[in-house]
């Protein structure tokens, strides 16, 4: 059940930023209007709801805490002067219905300044940090939660055959089978995808404010929550990448990234900025780590050699029979494969019922040698 559904107050609707974008950017991607039109007691109280809402949209201000306060102050002791004049002579009755106008204006006065402290605070998106459990919290499928606090990246297999290599301090949450037309997947902190290709069913990264979209390709996304940037790199393929639908300000389009091109998402203003030569910023070229340097294109290599080259870019431990598989040697590409498809490629390479088996970072090989 939507959690709109339990709604009873106008305060409920006024603290659901799905209700703020449907009235104040006409986005109706969860069907408000149908559901609004299905209860006259509830359509009434959205109506309430709207009128509140659409009262404190006001233009953006500069006005402080200090600033209200300093205000309503001000306003308190004009109304005290007005009190206090004798210069012309009342009766009880105008003094009353003065007092009642006056009290009315101060009222107004207070609303609308709490109106724009309130519509500041609470509703303004402009620096707009959407996090992890938001992210989670708007997603109704059952997920599972995996998170890496130990000080080495970690592998994980998702049901489609992608793979995710999440580094420490990271957590990613995904279903356990993909149903659907589509693959979603929620990341906190670091990972680098290698997504198995399904050009009919796309694969979705939702990380803090930004969602990238790919069919088949490997890239990595860095969305730390304590961090004022979201970084996308691409290695191999292609991804859209585009902003959460829940920052309801940002105006940007779809940015594709190719090859060796990045995107950086400065979260401070809201805006995408493309990298199309990665080596040419000093944060990036550092940060690339050896599964985005390393080649998997081979030509007659020995096997050993191909174990080490995976053993390197995954930080896993690979245990083969080194006696049985000595004399090896591969001609493959591995590029563009996640990881489970490229054991499974070398094993089919090698032939004579090779088989892999993995436990965490430990993979180990079975064999009887080559074809």
């Amino acid at each position: 059940m939507q959690k709109r559904n339990r709604y009873t107050e106008i305060e409920d609707f006024l603290s659901d930023e799905s209700f703020q974008s449907w009235i104040l950017l006409k986005i109706d991607n969860d069907g408000w209007e149908e559901w609004t039109l299905e209860s006259q007691q509830r359509a009434k109280l959205v109506e309430d709801a709207r009128h509140l809402l659409l009262a404190m949209k006001v233009p953006d201000s500069k006005l402080s805490t200090s600033d209200i306060r300093r205000a309503l102050e001000t306003t308190w002791l004009k109304i005290e002067e007005k009190e206090n004049q004798k210069d012309l002579p009342e009766n009880s009755n105008t003094k009353f219905l003065r007092k009642c106008f006056l009290n009315g204006v101060a009222a107004t006065l207070i609303f609308g300044l709490i109106s724009i402290w309130f519509y500041k605070n609470h509703f303004q998106t402009d620096n707009k940090v959407v996090t992890y459990k938001e992210l989670i919290d708007e997603n109704s499928e059952g997920l599972v939660e995996q998170t890496n606090n130990s000080d080495k990246p970690q592998i994980i297999t998702l049901s489609d055959g992608s793979s995710v290599l999440l580094q420490p301090n990271s957590k990613l949450s995904y279903p356990k089978i993909f149903t659907g037309n589509e693959r979603k997947v929620y990341l906190s902190g670091e990972g680098f995808f290698e997504i198995s290709k399904n050009p009919k069913k796309p694969f979705y990264v939702y990380a803090n404010e930004i969602v990238t979209k790919v069919v088949g390709t490997s890239f990595r996304v860095k969305a730390y929550s304590d961090q004022p940037d979201v970084e996308v790199l691409v290695r191999t393929g292609k991804v859209k990448v585009k902003s959460n639908e829940m920052i309801s300000k940002s105006d940007q389009e779809e940015i594709v990234l190719l090859p060796n091109q990045a995107l950086r998402f400065v979260r401070n203003d809201l805006k995408f900025n493309k990298i199309t030569n990665i080596t040419q910023d000093v944060a990036l070229a550092k940060s690339v780590g050896n599964i985005e340097q390393l080649s998997f294109e081979f030509s007659d290599i020995p096997v050993s050699q191909i174990f080490e080259t995976i053993e390197q870019a995954y930080l896993v431990d690979i245990d083969y029979p080194k006696d049985k598989l000595k004399d090896c040697h591969l001609t493959t590409s591995l590029s563009d494969q996640p990881l489970t498809e490229k054991l499974k490629i070398v094993c089919k390479s090698i032939g004579n019922n090779t088989s892999f088996e993995m436990n965490g970072n430990q993979i180990i090989i079975t064999s009887e040698g080559c074809n």
